[in-house]
């Protein structure tokens, strides 16, 4: 059974849809995952979002999970957390806010409002940033200890995320890792956990880069991962790795 994984499309229909072709022409793709960053600060993004909750005939139907953009508009509408869209504003400015707000309608807020924060399929965990947040990057650059924390949360072997946008795939082999609580009286306690091989993938992003598109397709029967990029409008053509 094959996956195919996609993340941050941010609002860029036509790269979804150069994806979506691409898709078709892999052999028994059984399951299509959108895992964050649906949305973005774009015309285009509402259309995308009817365009996914309602697939042409024949095609997949998308399961789709909140990433950092659909944090960012449900902070800005209300719908979760106490404040400021203070992340958005810092990074992007007021008048990505202000974009964010006028293309994103209320009826399709909530209906991001009611999405999942993850999957958890067979022994995989896919999800846009870590089980920490939403916003963490987890990169081929990570410290192993912090990656084996992520993936040992949700008793995962393999973890895969979208938030850096990245295309990776990160081992961690055989090992082990001894946790130890100091009281206040100064005792201490430890214990020492064993680990298994488990594995950190990320699974590229398919609308940021204008004409270039990455996604992941995962054969959950082989445990084999096989990285795609799509090459749309000018620079149309298809390379795969």
């Amino acid at each position: 059974m094959k996956w195919a994984i996609l993340s941050g499309v941010e609002g860029n229909l036509t790269a979804y849809e150069a994806v979506l072709q691409d898709i078709r022409r892999q052999r028994y793709v059984e399951a299509l995952y959108i895992i964050g960053d649906l949305i973005g600060p774009t015309k285009e993004s509402e259309h995308l979002v009817q365009r996914v909750r309602k697939p042409r005939r024949g095609e997949l139907q998308p399961l789709v999970c909140k990433g950092w953009w659909e944090e960012q508009c449900l902070i800005l509408h209300a719908v979760t957390g106490n404040g400021e869209p203070t992340e958005l504003i810092e990074r992007y400015g007021k008048e990505t806010v202000q974009q964010l707000w006028e293309y994103v309608p209320r009826q399709t807020v909530h209906w991001l409002s009611r999405l999942d924060f993850g999957f958890f399929e067979l022994d995989c965990l896919l999800i846009h940033g870590s089980t920490v947040s939403v916003s963490e990057e987890l990169t081929s650059e990570t410290c192993p200890i912090q990656m084996l924390d992520r993936v040992m949360r949700m008793q995962a072997n393999t973890l895969f995320c979208g938030r850096s946008g990245l295309n990776f795939e990160y081992e961690i082999t055989n090992g082990s890792v001894t946790c130890a609580v100091k009281t206040l009286d100064t005792q201490t306690s430890s214990h020492t956990v064993n680990t298994h091989p488990r594995k950190i993938v990320g699974v590229g992003n398919v609308g940021r880069v204008p004409g270039q598109a990455t996604y992941t397709i995962y054969n959950s029967n082989t445990n084999h991962i096989d990285f795609k990029t799509v090459y749309y409008g000018n620079n149309k053509g298809f390379e795969r790795f």
